[in-house]
């Protein structure tokens, strides 16, 4: 038993594991999506992560040991924003008809997130620092994190908000839109982009070419939107009513 406990230790320990029980529970809740009929709550995402946590505890296996090897699919997250450049470029001539409703749609959004995670969370007696950390939930993970830590909040804690918003906006978008009765694929995209970021773009994905592209575009820009305003509104406000 002490040889089998020592072997599964060092086993535990290997980075180059946790890389591929990712890939492999990634896989596993792709097919889990497939069979429930692409339903939104058995998402990829949602089976892996939760499979992982579950392995995790039972392993008693940190979440720095498991980085290490999984970092390689963080890093393949930079490339991969880029590529959304592909379908942006496809939509370009609707991109360019659009630009004025986009930047005010984008910028009006920003603004409401910020401030209503404020209002809320100040108002449910959270702490400054769960505040700030909450503030760029709906923003990129990389994007977030620079934000969270400029305001005085916690990045961790602030990319595990953001997953759960992804996760949570990629659920209930679609249905959404449909008890809402909008069809329009870049209206449908560009809020998927600006509430659950990348997780809301692969939900656009399935919508249409369409939708991704104007997620992917919304993403991008209400990072850049998010970065400016939250230092501009969400300090301001917490001293305003003190919180």
């Amino acid at each position: 038993m002490d040889r089998f406990l020592t072997a599964l230790q060092g086993l535990t320990g290997n980075p180059a594991l946790w890389l591929f029980l990712t890939l492999v529970f990634f896989i596993l809740g792709t097919k889990v999506f497939e069979l429930a009929r692409r339903n939104l709550i058995l998402s990829p995402i949602v089976i892996a992560i939760a499979s992982l946590i579950i392995l995790l505890k039972v392993t008693g296996v940190s979440y720095e040991t498991y980085f290490e090897g999984a970092g390689l699919i963080h890093f393949l997250l930079g490339p991969a924003t880029v590529a959304l450049a592909v379908p942006l470029f496809e939509q370009r001539r609707k991109l360019a008809t659009l630009w004025l409703p986009l930047a005010v749609g984008l910028t009006a959004g920003c603004a409401a997130a910020v401030t209503s995670v404020v209002l809320v969370g100040g108002a449910l007696g959270l702490s400054h620092e769960t505040l700030m950390s909450m503030v760029p939930k709906s923003v990129t993970t990389p994007i977030a994190m620079g934000i969270s830590e400029a305001i005085g909040g916690m990045p961790d804690l602030t990319a595990c908000l953001v997953v759960v918003t992804g996760i949570f906006g990629s659920i209930v978008g679609r249905p959404l839109f449909t008890r809402l009765r909008i069809t329009d694929e870049p209206v449908r995209g560009a809020a998927l982009g600006l509430a659950a970021h990348g997780m809301g773009t692969s939900t656009a994905f399935m919508i249409g070419n369409r939708a991704g592209a104007f997620a992917g575009l919304a993403m991008g820009i209400s990072g850049i939107i998010t970065s400016i305003l939250a230092p501009l509104l969400a300090p301001p406000l917490v001293a305003f009513f003190g919180w």
